[in-house]
């Protein structure tokens, strides 16, 4: 089993990826830091596991965590370490581990100092005290951010230290929020200011830098993260009313958890990296012998609005890019299908831009939909009005892994919706309702809302197809969902690709550029 994705970081020439590993099974257990190198990012070669319980601090697991590059370039790990007597360990601790040899470009092996665990929980929370974040510096002081609850209210502690050892709780939580259960896996860093793709050293403290702070919600499985202040001398986040919780903002609206990202100091830019949780049952699981996968990297920026991130896949995947479909001005009716041949389906990176005449036939949003939160409305509304739900504007989008006769797809679409101040909203769709003929199959919808202006009436849309995983990015990166997918008849070559519109309105495929994805050196 490969979950979370850990302390990944540059160093020597080569990118560094740990992740959550169980070398039994497919399932949770036995856990162990995996390690794969890369100088892309691309392809991967695996080596010894970095960390695998073998002290008393972590003798239960070694968990998640993060990496810091100290002055001199040397990295140390942070990592969540359980204890406690069988049959309920649960004790979290959080210990570090330094490079044996810090001439090894590969870090092949670790040493876990005696003087661990360097932090260990109050009484409260034993065992929700978790998930260290990459350290930053700022006055004087080292500080990171520990992953909590108390009475069902996330919390964020704060730590601060001058020589990485010994650290000391802040007065006041870093940030919390009543009612949203425990908080795995936090995260914070700077951003380049609005439009600027360029990303920033965790530790860089500029006049008018924004900051993400990100946490993993354990209760729903589900990612949230705004975008704010931090106040330096109170050591405090806030965040800004146009992105706070209420705004619902989240990296991915589907399969998408544990995420973590870093600075690349060699481009210059921040990468996101997240883990794709299954969709199928332990019992599969352990059928097919395998159970979780990590997603293409995505680099991370401010959209120009302020409001939200923007994503794209990093561009070192266009390396793999084989045979090549292009389409342009293509009409699409309303009840139109229309198959995209000449490359694999089943291993695919497909850009498509859609344009529309009209806005006139925009079906009426309901007003009683309000009642929804955000995130759950647009989940809500791709589950009742689907790909075959005939709309106005919309749904149109692509069908991805597909079978023969449709008797398996994955639809990705757009739906368009008109409220009553004559605005529109936008929504994104990722289904897996229909992907498999497996009847036990858990297949969600996911949904997310796409904040774009349509005056000039154009949507666009990237899918990355692999197999049992589609990764889609909406108006450039401003919606990511990703579905995880277990057809049983559209698979290898008996997968194919189709772009459709069950709209009234017709759309114009005004762009479409399809490749055939080459398979990476994987481990």
């Amino acid at each position: 089993m490969l979950i979370d994705p850990n302390a990944p970081m540059y160093y020597k020439g080569l990118y560094h990826f740990f992740c959550q590993y169980n070398p039994e099974g497919p399932v949770w257990g036995n856990i162990v830091w995996a390690h794969s190198v890369s100088t892309d990012m691309i392809n991967w070669i695996s080596l010894k596991p970095a960390l695998v319980p073998s002290k008393w601090f972590d003798k239960y697991g070694c968990w998640s965590g993060s990496a810091t590059i100290l002055p001199g370039d040397k990295p140390v790990i942070l990592y969540t370490g359980v204890i406690g007597e069988k049959p309920e360990p649960g004790h979290q601790v959080q210990n570090y581990a330094i490079p044996a040899n810090y001439s090894d470009p590969y870090l092949q092996d670790w040493i876990k100092p005696n003087n661990n665990p360097i932090l260990k929980p109050s009484l409260e929370n034993v065992s929700s005290f978790r998930d260290p974040s990459t350290a930053w510096y700022n006055n004087g002081y080292w500080k990171m951010l520990i992953g909590s609850q108390r009475y069902n209210r996330g919390i964020a502690y704060l730590y601060r230290s001058k020589d990485f050892v010994k650290w000391t709780r802040a007065r006041h939580p870093f940030h919390e929020k009543l009612g949203t259960g425990m908080w795995e896996c936090p995260d914070f860093y700077p951003l380049s200011s609005q439009g600027q793709r360029n990303g920033l050293d965790t530790s860089t403290l500029a006049t008018g830098t924004k900051y993400v702070f990100k946490v993993s919600l354990d209760e729903t499985r589900n990612e949230c993260y705004t975008i704010g202040e931090y106040d330096m001398v109170q050591d405090r986040y806030h965040p800004d009313n146009t992105s706070g919780w209420a705004a619902g903002l989240s990296y991915d609206y589907g399969n998408f958890y544990a995420s973590k990202t870093f600075f690349d100091p060699i481009k210059k830019r921040r990468i996101l990296w997240g883990w794709a949780n299954e969709s199928s049952t332990r019992e599969e699981d352990v059928a097919k012998g395998w159970a979780g996968i990590q997603l293409i990297p995505r680099t991370v920026w401010l959209d120009p609005n302020g409001k939200q991130l923007l994503q794209w896949p990093i561009h070192e995947l266009e390396t793999l890019r084989g045979p090549k479909k292009n389409l342009s001005n293509m009409k699409l009716k309303k009840g139109d299908i229309m198959e995209i041949k000449g490359i694999t389906p089943a291993q695919a990176d497909v850009e498509i831009r859609f344009t529309f005449a009209s806005l006139s036939k925009v079906e009426a949003y309901d007003r009683k939909w309000d009642k929804f939160p955000p995130q759950d409305l647009a989940t809500y509304l791709c589950k009742i009005k689907g790909a075959t739900v005939q709309g106005g504007l919309g749904p149109f989008g692509i069908l991805a892994l597909a079978s023969k006769n449709l008797e398996e797809y994955t639809p990705v679409f757009f739906r368009v919706f008109k409220t009553c101040d004559r605005s529109y909203k936008v929504l994104m769709c990722s289904d897996a309702t229909p992907s498999s003929t497996n009847m036990n199959e858990y297949k969600p919808s996911f949904g997310g809302f796409v904040d774009v202006d349509l005056a000039n009436k154009k949507l666009s849309l990237r899918s990355l197809i692999d197999h049992s995983v589609v990764e889609s990015f909406g108006e450039g990166g401003k919606t990511v969902i990703t579905s995880r997918v277990y057809p049983e008849l559209a698979v290898f070559s008996d997968a194919h690709l189709h772009v459709f519109n069950n709209g009234t309105e017709t759309i114009t495929v005004e762009r479409l550029n399809a490749w055939s994805i080459n398979t990476p050196t994987m481990n």
